[in-house]
């Protein structure tokens, strides 16, 4: 049985998440410890204490999920269930990072400081208000693509931003054009079209200013060889040299994450089994709907890590 890791992206954040998993494995209390010292505060009281509001700000979210993924896969290394028996790891978005520092890629503090600076360049690129996104649902991802194209009107922007599943799709972009887009949408026989609640429209090409800004930031951090190839959210193939990550990753802020195209990849390459490591089970929902052969675990908390020792 071949098996990837998969690492959750935004939204799946929760208050109290990876406490269990702190109070159950010291190795995973210290990834916590580390990513506080790496940010010069307790993000930890944060996220095991703190408000639902606060948390969710895009510049808490990212490293704070990161941290939760990393505890569990501390605690699963611990268990003896780690990348020694993998042959893939991939992340949703920013789980692309927490993969890479479950790779042994990027350190913790690396990759929390990294995750910080791109929460706050993605909030900061575009005027709160001035951008949405939108899930599509029922409609495959070339017409969404059409519909997006038929949306952009007055040099406004609105593109197909999350590939997640056969009949999921987010668009990106100005608001009016993405609610245009959900309009469009609707007339070629989309099920649903929803706005989302998120504080900037992610992946995409208003997404540009934070695209330089992570590009200096990735420029100051040594990227290794990842000990299990990475799937490139924007590739939707291994990759394994770090330059090569390095680029994808800045390439990533703008474009289009492709986790469908994804998951298919480690599919055709025998992947039967994989592990959802950290918060919640969003990414397992998905993985069903693109390749029902896969068997999905999410690994959330000790209960999630005893279940899997059997």
């Amino acid at each position: 049985m071949m098996r990837a890791l998969v690492f959750p992206g935004q939204g799946a954040q929760t208050i109290g998440m990876g406490k269990a998993l702190a109070e159950a494995y010291p190795e995973a209390k210290a990834v916590f410890d580390e990513v506080d010292d790496a940010l010069g505060e307790k993000l930890s009281a944060l996220v095991w204490e703190g408000d639902a509001e606060t948390l969710t700000l895009t510049q808490n979210a990212q490293p704070a999920l990161m941290a939760t993924s990393l505890a569990a896969m501390r605690a699963l290394e611990a268990e003896g269930l780690g990348l020694e028996q993998a042959s893939y790891v991939a992340g949703h978005s920013l789980g692309e990072y927490s993969a890479l520092a479950a790779a042994g890629a990027l350190t913790i503090a690396d990759t929390a400081r990294l995750l910080r600076t791109r929460g706050l360049a993605m909030q900061q690129a575009v005027p709160v208000g001035v951008g949405a996104m939108a899930a599509l649902l029922g409609l495959d991802f070339e017409t969404v693509k059409e519909v997006a194209d038929e949306a952009a009107e007055d040099g406004e922007v609105v593109q197909a931003a999350n590939d997640n599943d056969p009949g999921q799709v987010v668009v990106s972009g100005h608001k009016a054009a993405v609610e245009r887009a959900c309009e469009i949408a609707k007339a070629k026989g989309a099920k649903r079209a929803v706005l989302l609640p998120v504080s900037a429209p992610f992946h995409c090409a208003l997404m540009e200013p934070a695209a330089k800004v992570m590009a200096e930031a990735l420029d100051d951090v040594d990227i290794l060889t990842p000990s299990v190839p990475l799937v490139a959210n924007v590739r939707a193939a291994a990759v394994t040299d770090p330059a090569v990550i390095r680029s994808l990753l800045v390439e990533q802020v703008t474009g289009s994450v492709r986790w469908r195209e994804s998951v298919g990849f480690m599919a055709e390459n025998g992947v039967t089994e994989i592990f959802e490591v950290g918060a919640g089970k969003a990414l397992s929902g998905m993985i069903r709907r693109i390749e029902r052969s896969i068997a999905c675990s999410a690994v959330g908390s000790p209960d999630d890590i005893a279940k899997l020792k059997g």
